[in-house]
């Protein structure tokens, strides 16, 4: 066999692989978790009276390996008017470095929410249903002294009146970087 066939052996080996698993890819990507699956789930995430007066948070962010990249502690303090709402998070990361961040947040009304911040890029969209709320934002991160737009795509879950988890993917076009995992806690 000249190594012209052997070439062309492997590459249709190849298209044969990517065909068969194009459609597993593209099914991955059309499942997963919707916000209605959680319409029945108590108690329910009412934003507005969960992130209302002091809140802490305890979180990680995991690279695509898992590998736990950073551990960072937030301090958050929610104030609402109807259904407008200020919610200041201050981080403090494990090797000290801090940052702060300040959402203005909307009710748009059939659970819907928007929020903005200085450092998200445009509008944050949300949608809640029973328990659970799905949050996705494209924010500007510093770095190695450069600003990258990562988006997010985040799930809170309200445990109990005083617990609230939340797993973020976060990707870049369209390629996982890591995840970020939050406990929330009310005193």
């Amino acid at each position: 066999m000249t190594r012209f066939h052997r070439f062309a052996l492997r590459c249709t080996r190849a298209g044969l692989l990517a065909a068969l698993a194009a459609p597993v890819v593209l099914t991955g990507c059309a499942s997963g978790p919707r916000i209605e699956d959680h319409a029945g789930q108590q108690p329910t995430l009412d934003l507005r009276r969960y992130f209302d007066g002091p809140l802490v948070a305890h979180g990680l962010f995991t690279d695509r390996n898992g590998v736990v990249q950073r551990r960072f502690t937030v301090q958050l303090k929610g104030t609402w008017s109807g259904d407008q709402g200020v919610l200041e998070e201050d981080f403090t990361y494990s090797d000290g470095r801090t940052e702060r961040r300040v959402w203005r947040l909307a009710r748009e009304g059939n659970g819907h929410w928007s929020g903005r911040a200085d450092d998200v890029v445009g509008t944050a969209r949300g949608e809640s249903a029973g328990n659970a709320l799905r949050w996705q934002y494209t924010l500007r991160l510093p770095v190695d002294g450069r600003e990258w737009e990562v988006q997010f795509d985040d799930w809170m879950y309200l445990m109990d009146e005083k617990v609230l988890l939340n797993r973020a993917v976060m990707s870049k076009f369209g390629i996982r970087l890591g995840e970020v995992t939050l406990s929330f806690h009310r005193p």
